[in-house]
């Protein structure tokens, strides 16, 4: 049996699962944001910050942030398996990926739960 050793043990399958989660996730946050600023005529900084300082909403911001990160790397962890051939490189690149992945993660925890 053949095991790919960059997959940490994920399949295929795992990885489809992910991305069609995390699109529906997206889609869902996308749907519900331009569906508040289209019912919101005058939309001033308090009613948007009325919206985030719901615990709902931080929830589902947080949510968002997450699948966005999820659905980011599974797609620049393929683009670069299939296009960067040199090793050394590829592992810089995705580390640099998931450190700015996680200094976003970090600031977004921060911005949200800040309001």
């Amino acid at each position: 049996m053949v095991t790919n050793a960059a997959s940490f043990g994920r399949s295929g399958v795992h990885d489809f699962i992910l991305l069609r989660a995390s699109a529906v996730i997206l889609a869902c946050y996308t749907i519900f944001l331009v569906g508040f600023i289209a019912c919101s005529s005058p939309l001033t900084f308090d009613i948007w910050h009325g919206l985030f300082s719901t615990l709902p909403m931080k929830v589902f911001t947080l949510l968002a942030l997450v699948a966005l990160l999820v659905h980011a790397w599974i797609g620049v962890w393929q683009v670069l398996t299939d296009y960067v051939k040199c090793t050394s490189l590829r592992g810089v690149l995705q580390f640099t990926f998931v450190v700015t992945a996680f200094s976003y993660l970090a600031a977004g925890i921060v911005i949200v739960w800040g309001v």
